[in-house]
């Protein structure tokens, strides 16, 4: 997006481009998405950032839609099977890549280490929810950090107060408005209401990425609401990430296999549908809605060096949030049967050494030698892998 938005066409400067970005990772939800809406907005006001966010999304969403479909459908056929199979060890790779690359990034001192140590033990060993370790970690950064000499003042835009709350009233309307019909038509235990209420959830706490929403949501889906299985979960992600939009398409499978899965009163294709619908809705409406509310505010934003430091508290929260699921996906995948284990307070999983798919060990080390070795690119890494795991399983 920089090369082509600043370096191509030219159509803002650098400088501007990178506040742009600031302002979009303070806020919750998928920041390229948000940047292409902010971006269209500035060039073309509420229509430019309409289209921009749209279509941005709109690719990706028919692509997993389709590819969901051919999940649920395609199951029991021997080349999906083992397609899927393949996809599983290029999962693991890609999270332990995505975890890698985020904690150099952001943990830059020891104390945002040890925030990043906090969390994993925070929702590993004591299964604290992430909104609140969200909130715990924007709060710690918030009151640590160090404010220098103040920055020059900027002039407030014209008028942005009436425009935040237009756009806030207009964003809250369409946001909710399909999830008051699920649950007014279908009642509140309807899997309609509870998608629609669990990622608009979502959608306000997706701090640090894709990633870091696919530890919280993956637990939430498979043990909470058990609208599929941990290695069903994999395959989402491996799917997702073979698609030309956002990672955070992934909730759009989710959210299909859910709906198709409890599909009454509908037929399981169309509750599936509706309920992929449901789930892009509001995962993507909720951000877009904060893009156009605090637009006029970006300039002044990027001067509060307090909220800086609460971004950066919770980007190093992300780091164990997304170790957390690096290892959660890890035992499922290797190992298949997983126990989840307490003792008061703690929570920890148990498992047998000596169930080890061997299978899939090794072909996670042919994807690591990919990946890390031979530096192969994300898309790469899912085809070769599943192109590998159909011929596992077309050999027997």
């Amino acid at each position: 997006m920089h090369r082509v938005v600043v370096d191509e066409k030219k159509w803002i400067e650098e400088s501007r481009f990178l506040h742009a970005l600031n302002f979009c990772v303070l806020l919750p939800g998928p920041e390229a998405q948000k940047l292409a809406t902010y971006i269209g907005w500035l060039l073309h006001g509420t229509r430019g950032g309409l289209a921009a966010g749209i279509l941005f999304v709109l690719p990706g969403a028919l692509v997993m839609l389709g590819l969901s479909l051919l999940y649920a459908l395609g199951r029991g056929i021997p080349a999906v099977e083992g397609a899927l199979f393949g996809i599983k060890a290029a999962v693991l790779v890609i999270v332990v890549e995505a975890l890698i690359r985020i904690g150099k990034r952001a943990l830059k001192t020891n104390l945002l280490v040890g925030v990043a140590a906090a969390a994993f033990v925070g929702i590993f060993f004591l299964d604290l929810p992430f909104p609140l370790i969200v909130v715990a970690a924007a709060a710690f950064g918030y009151l640590t950090q160090r404010v220098g000499s103040p920055q020059a003042e900027i002039a407030p835009a014209p008028g942005r107060w009436r425009h935040a709350v237009t756009a806030l009233l207009v964003g809250a309307g369409l946001w909710w408005t399909p999830v008051a019909a699920a649950v007014l038509f279908f009642g509140d235990s309807h899997v309609f209401a509870d998608i629609g209420l669990f990622f608009s959830k979502l959608a306000v706490v997706s701090f640090g990425g894709a990633y870091a929403l696919l530890a919280y949501m993956a637990q939430q889906a498979v043990e909470n609401y058990r609208w599929m299985s941990a290695p069903e979960m994999v395959d989402g992600l491996g799917l997702a990430e073979t698609t030309p939009g956002p990672l955070i398409l992934v909730t759009q499978f989710v959210g299909f296999l859910a709906a198709y899965r409890d599909p009454a009163p509908f037929a399981p294709v169309v509750a599936g549908v509706l309920g992929a619908a449901l789930t892009t809705w509001v995962t993507f409406v909720p951000p877009m809605t904060l893009i156009f509310a605090g637009a006029p505010f970006v300039e002044q934003l990027r001067a509060n060096q307090r909220l800086s430091g609460a971004l950066a508290a919770i980007t190093a929260a992300v780091v164990g949030v997304i170790l957390n699921l690096t290892v959660w996906f890890a035992l499922h995948v290797l190992f298949g049967q997983v126990h989840e284990t307490r003792a008061g307070p703690l929570r920890w999983y148990a498992f047998d050494p000596l169930a080890l798919d061997l299978k899939v060990a090794v072909l996670a080390a042919l994807a690591a030698v990919l990946a890390f070795g031979l530096k192969r690119g994300l898309v790469e890494l899912v085809v070769v892998m599943a192109a590998l795991g159909v011929a596992l399983r077309l050999l027997g």
